[in-house]
């Protein structure tokens, strides 16, 4: 299934796409994708409805994919033709760092460059997002806990993250600085979530243009790392990692203006398109 949110932010209502490429509402059966709708059971509530017997949508704006995320964890250098471009070594374990929630908005909203960027930079990524609790698990039953994937963004100011002192978080966290979606599509529809191609343009331009397979650390891996220290939630969104081609990796380097369009996509999940402004 590929479900939604339709709607103004903080307005947005739960949807599915039908079969035919139809958005269909899905308020009358569930208050949001978020919680409980997104666990095993509640996913199954919504498989065995038929879409096309649902309300149709107009058209509106795409909201982020998934609610109420409590967490946004995003994995660093986990490409390793990505950590070649930086010049960075391969980690040993995974390179752990948060995204704040507040910087979720929906795949073709505007993205502001924040007061003070000169390095504002992109990153298509493989996002995976919770359905049940983890805590401890296996990498044997990791995908049992997985609701499904989405495409994301992982929005980055350079100079914040690595010039300024501390931690990566305030150069990822921006406001805007986390597009996901269009959708969140379940898990059966993935057959392989390591073998996805990914690519990226700016302004038309392809940039990145890579696949999953280059990862380090998969996704059965990393949510039975990540449960080892944390527990994970529902709506919790692991944002897996970026192939080579960002603009960091450039020589010269080169990142994003006010005008700038970038756009993206994952095999099978979808593409989105932003517009990059000023935050003034």
């Amino acid at each position: 299934m590929k479900l939604m949110r339709i709607g103004e932010p903080g307005h947005e209502k739960p949807a599915i796409l039908d079969s035919k490429g139809k958005i269909r509402d899905l308020s009358g059966h569930v208050a949001d994708i978020a919680g409980a709708a997104i666990s095993p059971e509640g996913l199954k509530k919504i498989a065995a409805l038929d879409p096309e017997s649902l309300p149709e949508l107009q058209s509106a704006r795409i909201g982020p994919c998934v609610a109420g995320t409590g967490k946004f964890i995003c994995i660093g250098l986990n490409y390793s033709d990505h950590a070649a471009e930086t010049g960075a070594a391969v980690p040993p374990e995974p390179i752990i760092f948060m995204k704040a929630t507040s910087a979720i908005c929906g795949p073709n909203d505007d993205v502001l460059i924040p007061r003070g960027s000169v390095k504002t930079d992109w990153e298509v990524e493989l996002g995976v997002v919770i359905g049940k609790t983890a805590k401890y698990v296996s990498e044997a039953d990791a995908l049992d806990y997985v609701a499904g994937y989405c495409l994301t963004n992982d929005v980055s100011e350079r100079a914040f993250q690595a010039e300024r002192a501390g931690q990566w978080t305030k150069g990822k966290s921006c406001d805007t600085f986390g597009p996901i979606g269009p959708w969140l599509v379940t898990k059966d529809e993935v057959a392989d979530p390591q073998n996805l191609g990914m690519w990226l343009k700016v302004n038309g331009e392809t940039m990145q243009n890579g696949s999953s397979r280059t990862m380090v650390y998969g996704v059965r891996y990393l949510v039975s790392y990540l449960s080892q220290f944390m527990s994970l939630h529902p709506g919790d969104i692991i944002s897996t990692g970026t192939p080579p081609g960002v603009g960091l990796g450039m020589k010269p380097p080169r990142f994003l203006k006010a005008g700038d369009v970038v756009e993206l996509g994952v095999d099978g999940l979808g593409t989105q398109r932003q517009t990059f402004v000023a935050d003034d």
